[in-house]
Parts: C-alpha cells; sequence; structure tokens
C-alpha cells in the first residue's frame, strides 16, 4: 500500500506561478521607468540602485542565517530586489550613500524579517525604508536635479566621476544649491507658503504639461509596465484603479473650489509617486488586502490620505505614509469583507 498524499481540504487552488516568477516580472516592468528616470535625472539612480540592491541582498543574507532559514532558496527569490528597486525609485538620485544603506536596514531587518520574513510582514518594506529616511534625512531628500532630455537647456550633466563624488564624498552647500532643483511637489509647496499662485508655480521649468517634467513619462511607463503586470495577472485592478479614480475623485472637488490653491486632478497623478503606488506598491498581496472589496478600500484609503497629505500636511508628498496607514488598516479591512471560509454555516456556497 502507498502513502497517502498529506494535502489539506477541498477546494485546492493550485499555484500559477512562483515567486520568483512574480518578482522577475516585477522587476522586467519596472526596467522601462527606471530606463526613464535616467534620462530625466541622470545615472544617479543607478548608482543607488547598485548600493542598495547590494544591501538589501546582505541583510538579507544575515537575517535569514540568523533565522536559521534555507539562505539560498530566500537569496533567490528576488523580493530583496524589488524591495530596493522600488526604494531608489522613490529617493533622490544624489543623495548620501548611506540613504540607500539605512532603508535598505529599516525595510528589510525591521520591516520584513523582524515580522517573520516573507508573507509575514504587515508594512510595505520599501515604504518603511523611504519613510524612515524621509523623517531621518529630509534635506537629502529634498535635493533633485533639474530635469534633463526635453528641456536639457535647464539641466546639469555630470559625469559618473562627479555623480561618485557627489554620493559618497559629499558637496560644499554652495555647490550643492547651484546645482540642484525642488521637486514638483516641494516646488508646489514652497510656492503656496510664500504665497504665490498655483497658475504662477506651474509655470516654472520643471513642469511639464500633465505634471512635473520627466515624472509625468517615467509615471506613463509606470502605467504600462503596470498594464504589462494586469495582462499576466500578476496584479488585479482592483487596486490600481481604485488608487487612481479615487485620486482623480478626492482631488476634483478642492481644485474646483481653488484651482490656484490646489493641484488638478491630472498633477495629482503625474507629478509624485501615486503611479508607483498604484501598480506596484499598494499591490502588495503580504501588507494589503486580499478580497476583492478589500483591495478597492484599501486603494481608495491610500489616494484619499495621499491627497489630504499633499493638500494640507508637512510633507509634499504622501504616498508613503499613506500606504503605512492603510497596511495598519489591512487587517481589519480583510475581516470586514472577506466572505466566510468554504463550508461555514452561512456561507450560501455550502452544502449542508
Amino acid at each position: 500500500m502507498t502513502d497517502a498524499l498529506n494535502t489539506s481540504s477541498a477546494p485546492h487552488i493550485p499555484s500559477r506561478i512562483s515567486v520568483q516568477q512574480v518578482m522577475l516580472w516585477v522587476c522586467l516592468t519596472l526596467l522601462p521607468a527606471t530606463l526613464a528616470h535616467v534620462y530625466y535625472f541622470g545615472f544617479g539612480i543607478l548608482v543607488h540602485w547598485c548600493i542598495a540592491v547590494v544591501s538589501a541582498l546582505v541583510f538579507e543574507w544575515w537575517c535569514l542565517g540568523w533565522r536559521k532559514q534555507p539562505v539560498r532558496l530566500f537569496i533567490t527569490d528576488l523580493s530583496a530586489v524589488v524591495t530596493a528597486w522600488l526604494f531608489v525609485l522613490c529617493i533622490s538620485p544624489v543623495a548620501p550613500w548611506y540613504v540607500s544603506v539605512v532603508g535598505m536596514f529599516f525595510a528589510i531587518v525591521v520591516a520584513k524579517h523582524l515580522y517573520g520574513g516573507l508573507g509575514n510582514n504587515i508594512f510595505n518594506p520599501a515604504m518603511v525604508g523611504f519613510a524612515v529616511i524621509l523623517i531621518a534625512f529630509p534635506q537629502s531628500m529634498s535635493l533633485w536635479l533639474p530635469p534633463g532630455g526635453l528641456m536639457a537647456e535647464h539641466s546639469i550633466h555630470f559625469s559618473l566621476t562627479e555623480l561618485f563624488s557627489w554620493i559618497f564624498a559629499g558637496h560644499p552647500q554652495d555647490a550643492v544649491d547651484a546645482v540642484t532643483a525642488a521637486t514638483p511637489l516641494t516646488a508646489i509647496q514652497t510656492g503656496l507658503q510664500q504665497n504665490y499662485s498655483l497658475s504662477e508655480i506651474v509655470s516654472l521649468p520643471v513642469f511639464g504639461e500633465m505634471g512635473g517634467l520627466g515624472w509625468e513619462w517615467i509615471a506613463n511607463w509606470l502605467f504600462i509596465g503596470g498594464a504589462i503586470l494586469l495582462y499576466k495577472r500578476i496584479i488585479t485592478w482592483h487596486v490600481p484603479a481604485a488608487v487612481l479614480m479615487t485620486t482623480i475623485a478626492a482631488a476634483t472637488p478642492f481644485y474646483l473650489f481653488n484651482n490656484d490653491l490646489f493641484m488638478s486632478p491630472q498633477q495629482h497623478v503625474f507629478s509624485g509617486g501615486i503611479m508607483l503606488a498604484a501598480f506596484f506598491i499598494a499591490t502588495d498581496p503580504t501588507s494589503g488586502c486580499s478580497s476583492f472589496k478589500g483591495k478597492i478600500i484599501f486603494g481608495a484609503g491610500v489616494a484619499i490620505l495621499t491627497v489630504l497629505i499633499r493638500n494640507f500636511g508637512s510633507y509634499p508628498d504622501g504616498v508613503a505614509f499613506a500606504i503605512l496607514l492603510m497596511n495598519m488598516a489591512a487587517p481589519l479591512i480583510d475581516r470586514i469583507t472577506i466572505p466566510d471560509p468554504y463550508g461555514k454555516k452561512g456561507n450560501t456556497n455550502a452544502t449542508d
């Protein structure tokens, strides 16, 4: 007599794709937006990508050994690489090197492994790392290069040697002031505080037709990458649709009330991290919601909180904090929205 397989009770849902394959698709769909980032803001993001990926893998290896987990299995699943990649898309390409190291420490060690590793983390690791460095190094996060590409006359181009010197050795404050610029959202916040109207602010060279110059094209490539993930069924439509549609719905009343004080819906979508959040961060299955209804509520919450933080908060872009706040609410949302298990009394699909 052969040994019976030790399986759980029905129904059974076969796994369509491995964790490594999912992460590989995420990496591939992030690549076009990353190249657009290089085109507009220089090679600094690639330097930080290397720093962040190496730091993430080192911290992952250390934590797996400390927790006595199979190192090779988890170090090759690409989850740490995706965390690092999402993180560097959010930070300044000329930030000091230690920003990426500190961010990865909190993302991998604190947010991921102290909660039990992959699949057990309550908070999105990349957003934990980003939120920490936003609070710890606000000045470094406010320094960006002017966008290049289509507006090359307003851009500053660095060689790799100069970028390495900037990132690893730093520059005098007068040099920093001479070559850096504010992000579109920071420019709006600062301009409004100085009593400029929004129409005056968006006439600055840092703005394009739909949002921030360069940022709008990065957002377009993120949208295309997200569409590929939807086509491959890596993610579902619920979170992206909820984030984007609710952002537009939440921003429109403010804009109609006073369009010289509040950003237009398209500026919200194309000037910050909304597109990245909609397709690549808020769709995290571990720190988000499980049911379709829960995903819609989760995405809508991210959008509403982001708009409120941008309009009334101290931080120009509130995406990271919005996602972390909704991460805290996700278990409650799931508790309310997930239907009864198969076979439980009261489930209309259950048999007698």
